[in-house]
């Protein structure tokens, strides 16, 4: 039985037993998916894809959403051998970006379903053979609020030692103002870096009204020269100011001891899309057509043996934050919202 099979005998069952779910867990129909789990308080949602890659298609807090969708790829599923498409959604994944083995599977396949609690679902995808390894997905959303608990667990299916890591990439509606707090030392002159042309990085990028450095803390404000920029910040946390006054927080852990094996051993990257000077055209004709921000907290490598499993958590929140009109964020503000708020 192929896993498609799977999923769909696990929906129906769950479904079955709609009447003994616990309390703030139900199915929906969403973004042309059926039977997709919804977790709810009374003023939070967030509705689960299982369809496409274990992936978030809603996280929105008194009715304001965090998650971009692209109405044309609504209901898309992967066919083994078949066209892809970069989705829009609250994306989970494993690198290093440029080293890992492809794995469609994991990115794009169907998750199997569990309800594991009151607000709470695990999501299974298929044993991968291209890159050795299973993911468990854990979501629990707090009694009341927005904390949302994501963990993925990468477990080792194979025969040999696997050094993948947790890899974030959760899109988040665009045209707002991304922060993440730089820690000292760093590796980088700047705090920071950004990746240009395919295969460049520049160690040292030029900041601009759109990319500035103040307080302490790396701001993009909109539009950069470069989309995608990296950190070595140990802060153990990001924001994202967005355009509908809510503000997107991550926090997630930092092992100063351990070795990250992306390229330049970032925990943070953010890509900011679109960047300065892409012509509508050229947007309207990419991949990747309407705006939006990637938020990626990046784990360690996991260097696991066969058998072995190991988790990362991220913990999302939105909070209320009005967003300035002049997009001159008030960071202390900012940063006493978080300390205070996301905790």
């Amino acid at each position: 039985m192929n896993k498609t099979s799977l999923l769909a005998l696990s929906l129906l069952a769950t479904a079955a037993l709609a009447a003994d779910l616990p309390p703030g867990v139900r199915f929906v129909d969403y973004h042309g998916y059926t039977h997709c789990p919804l977790l709810e308080n009374d003023s939070t949602r967030v509705i689960l894809n299982p369809h496409l890659g274990g992936s978030v298609l809603s996280y929105a807090w008194k009715g304001k959403e965090a998650i971009p969708l692209h109405p044309a790829q609504a209901g898309w599923t992967y066919t083994p051998g078949g066209k892809v498409i970069d989705p829009y959604c609250g994306r989970f994944d494993i690198g290093p970006e440029m080293t890992v083995a492809r794995h469609p599977l994991l990115f794009y396949g169907a998750y199997e379903v569990a309800v594991t609690g009151p607000r709470a679902v695990r999501l299974t995808s298929a044993p991968d053979p291209s890159s050795g390894v299973q993911l468990l997905r854990d979501f629990t959303l707090a009694a009341t609020g927005s904390h949302l608990r994501c963990t993925q667990t990468i477990r080792n299916i194979s025969h040999q030692v696997q050094p993948w890591c947790h890899w974030s990439r959760t899109f988040a509606q665009g045209g707002g103002i991304c922060v993440v707090p730089i820690t000292r030392p760093s590796r980088f002159p700047r705090g920071f870096i950004t990746y240009g042309d395919p295969g460049v990085i520049h160690i040292s990028p030029q900041t601009n009204d759109h990319v500035r450095l103040r307080d302490g803390f790396l701001e993009i404000r909109g539009n950069p020269p470069f989309a995608k920029f990296g950190l070595d910040s140990e802060a153990r946390w990001l924001a994202y100011a967005m355009t509908n006054d809510t503000l997107f927080v991550k926090r997630f852990p930092v092992y100063h001891h351990r070795v990250y094996n992306e390229f330049a051993a970032i925990t943070v990257s953010i890509f900011y899309w679109p960047p300065a000077g892409m012509e509508p055209a050229a947007l309207a004709k990419s991949s990747i057509p309407l705006p939006f921000c990637e938020l990626e907290p990046i784990g360690p490598r996991t260097d696991l043996r066969p058998g072995k499993s190991q988790a990362f958590t991220e913990d999302w929140w939105l909070l209320p934050f009005p967003f300035p009109a002049d997009r001159n964020l008030d960071l202390k503000v900012l940063q006493e919202t978080v300390a205070r708020e996301a905790r």
